[in-house]
């Protein structure tokens, strides 16, 4: 098997950091990594599969001739727009964490599990959907397989680590009685209705994501979906109350055994017990876990579902290594 060289860029970041945690673990068939940052972290060193690797500041100079077949990006939309173009044009595969490509009809947002088959038609980039959309696309992929989604209800429970260090850390602070510095309220002992800005019909833009890449990945434009986005006080893992309403009918053994069947789904739902799946115990794996399993008794043929997974390792930087992998076995394949 070839073995590849790859590049991180955004490796200091809370998901870069991910990365690289992920990209050991995993063991790729790798010959060479390059870990990139912004001029503020050059020249740093960091620790990562048995070396010390010095962190190269993200510039055309230090991309060239590297011959570089993978990058794996998460700087952030803006830098993602600047360069992810020119590692493609090198002839490099982009994996890209950021909203930047995600809207783009030409780029593939992709979820391994979900819809390998897009890998393929990537023009140089594929787009990492938004965490929340991802962890939803592994519980409803199969059940629209199944039995056809209709209508789905969103509802999120978001951890702070979805807005990076320094949601992180107005967590970890207010706990301290310190003010916030990232959201507009304090997060401890709170939760908070918004997630990203505002749009014109009341939604936000994370809300207004969730019903974008869900009928983008599941390829369905007629998916009526609306979605409320809640942060709440959690340091990792994100929660979702899904209300699915199909057009077919969908007994709950038979969406119990469908769930069961589908990769990356741990189904923890043993209510005899007080069984459900829940932040505390998601963090640090790589699987979607799915419970509270039931009928929804308002509607012809509906369900309801709770789903939880770590938002930066599935919802981020899991996902994008599996896509690189999954790629990898394409080519060697």
């Amino acid at each position: 098997m070839k073995a590849y060289k790859v590049a991180v860029v955004g490796a200091t970041g809370m998901v870069g950091r991910k990365f690289l945690q992920v990209l050991e673990e995993r063991n790729l068939p790798v010959s060479e990594y390059y870990l990139y940052a912004s001029k503020r972290s050059a020249g740093k060193t960091v620790r990562f599969m048995g070396k010390d690797h010095v962190i190269l500041e993200l510039n055309e100079e230090n991309i060239q001739n590297k011959s570089i077949d993978i990058a794996l990006f998460s700087a952030g939309a803006s830098t993602s727009l600047a360069f992810a173009p020119k590692f493609a044009a090198m002839g490099t595969l982009v994996i890209d964490n950021s909203s930047a490509w995600r809207r783009d009809p030409s780029v593939p947002l992709v979820v391994p599990e979900v819809n390998p088959e897009e890998i393929k038609n990537h023009n140089g980039i594929i787009a990492n959907p938004n965490c929340s959309t991802i962890q939803a696309m592994v519980a409803l992929k199969p059940l629209h397989d199944a039995f056809r989604i209709k209508r789905i209800v969103y509802s999120t429970y978001q951890a702070v680590s979805g807005a990076g260090q320094q949601g992180y850390e107005d967590l970890a602070n207010g706990v301290k009685g310190e003010a916030p510095k990232k959201f507009l309220y304090p997060i401890f002992g709170n939760c908070i209705p918004h997630i990203d800005v505002f749009l014109e019909n009341g939604y936000t833009k994370e809300e207004e994501k969730m019903i974008f890449e869900t009928r983008k990945i599941l390829k369905d434009e007629t998916l009526r979906i609306t979605a409320t986005t809640v942060r709440v006080p959690v340091f990792h893992s994100h929660s979702e109350s899904i209300n699915v309403e199909f057009y077919n009918p969908c007994p709950i053994e038979e969406v119990k055994r469908v769930l069961k069947s589908f990769p990356g789904i741990i189904i923890t739902d043993d209510i005899s017990a007080n069984t459900y799946p829940m932040p505390l115990y998601t963090t640090d794996h790589d699987e979607v876990f799915v419970g509270r399993i039931r009928t929804d008794e308002s509607v012809e043929h509906g369900i309801n579902l709770w789903v939880v997974a770590d938002n930066i390792r599935k919802g981020a930087a899991t996902n994008a290594v599996q896509i690189a992998e999954a790629w990898i076995a394409q080519n060697n394949g």
